[in-house]
């Protein structure tokens, strides 16, 4: 009995550093969302290129996950995350002079794409194989709470440092590194949980045939909101109607509500089970409802409400696709299968650009409220699925 004790301590131990080392990568994806308008400033941008900035993150994300979750089940999960966790921090001193060089700043986000796609996809297949078989639904919350959690907090001390420090466009991501250096040295204590080398094609998202099914019909559509809600909330919604003039930290206060509404929903929704999934697609219809409201009427208040909706929405979906990928896949293609899932997740980062676009050809507010009906009909699809299986 004291054995099994101390094998659980060990165990939690270790889930513990990986959320933590998880939390620390992840703070620095958002730091850039609130400096956005400080880099419509310094650089003369437009709104559609701020969102192409935001959106060239997607690209560098879809690109790592085609390699990373495959890789790891072959080479293993820490000798992949270690190394880009390191990399996070060099990409965070890249910013660093992008205040005044636009190709530094896509780079940038490129790169920030490259690290998450494969730190978030293989760490959360690592929490899944330390967790063990009865631990799946609890990696799947220490992932996407851990993940959400870094989202939110990003952006809020991006913006109250940008806002109120001496270096706007610095200080964020020095704070962001010294942190990112705790992280590591919690990830450095990790063992690694893959031991038989699987010889197999990198370049793929490695569906297992019994998981094909489920994934279409179930996992890609809720992986519409998991970022898109977000997306949505930290970067579109502040550009259409905060105005020049009103402060950095009020942009990041609104992406840190979305994001820290996602970690909470994320916690809440292992009780939900199979309704987590539509009533995530409802939160973020409601939420996006609401921040088209806002933008007629210039309502500044709104998006507050409209960012906790849409971000509530946001955990939800992350909660129930994560925790379906977790039984669904086999250990030796579990890398795979949760980059697969990530994905279409991140490919929800494209959203605000092609409502962007979709703006500047049919009007901003036809645009934004035609994108409501597509979470409400995809919660329609998703609930009916769940009552099917």
């Amino acid at each position: 009995m004291p054995d099994a004790a101390v094998q659980r301590d060990a165990v939690r131990r270790r889930l513990d550093a990986l959320t933590f080392g998880l939390f620390t990568v992840a703070l620095g994806t958002n730091i850039p969302t609130p400096l956005l308008l400080v880099y419509r400033r310094t650089l003369g941008l437009s709104d559609a290129d701020l969102t192409a900035v935001f959106g060239c993150y997607a690209v560098g994300l879809m690109a790592a996950l085609t390699v990373s979750g495959a890789a790891s089940d072959r080479f293993g999960r820490r000798a992949l995350v270690l190394p880009f966790a390191v990399v996070a921090g060099l990409v965070s001193l890249l910013f660093l002079p992008a205040v005044d060089h636009l190709p530094l700043l896509y780079a940038g986000r490129l790169l920030q794409g490259v690290v998450s796609g494969v730190v978030f996809s293989v760490a959360n297949a690592w929490l899944q194989d330390l967790a063990g078989p009865d631990g799946q639904r609890s990696a799947a919350t220490r992932g996407a709470v851990s993940t959400s959690l870094g989202f939110a907090v990003a952006p809020a001390m991006s913006g109250v440092l940008a806002q109120y420090g001496p270096a706007p466009t610095t200080l964020p991501y020095l704070v962001h590194v010294a942190v990112l250096a705790v992280g590591v040295g919690a990830l450095v204590t990790v063992p690694e949980t893959v031991h038989v080398r699987r010889p197999g094609r990198l370049m793929t998202l490695g569906l297992p045939p019994e998981a094909r099914r489920p994934f279409w019909a179930v996992l890609a559509p809720t992986a519409v909101g998991v970022f898109a809600f977000p997306a949505i909330a930290a970067t579109l919604l502040p550009l259409l109607v905060v105005p020049d003039g009103v402060g950095v930290a009020y942009a990041g206060l609104i992406g840190g509500l979305a994001l820290a509404a996602s970690a909470v929903a994320a916690r809440v929704g292992r009780r939900a089970e199979r309704g987590a999934a539509p009533l995530g697609m409802v939160l973020g219809a409601l939420g996006h409802g609401l921040g088209v409201v806002g933008i007629v009427t210039h309502a500044e208040p709104l998006l507050l409400p409209a960012a906790a909706l849409l971000g509530g929405g946001a955990g939800l979906c992350l909660t129930a696709g994560l925790t379906l990928t977790a039984r669904l896949a086999p250990p030796h293609t579990r890398g795979a299968m949760n980059s697969a899932f990530y994905a279409f997740a991140y490919a929800g980062f494209g959203t605000p650009l092609l409502l962007a676009w979709l703006g500047s050809a049919v009007g901003t507010v036809p645009a934004m409220s035609a994108f409501t009906v597509v979470p409400l009909a995809l919660a329609g699809w998703l609930w009916a699925a769940a009552r099917r299986s």
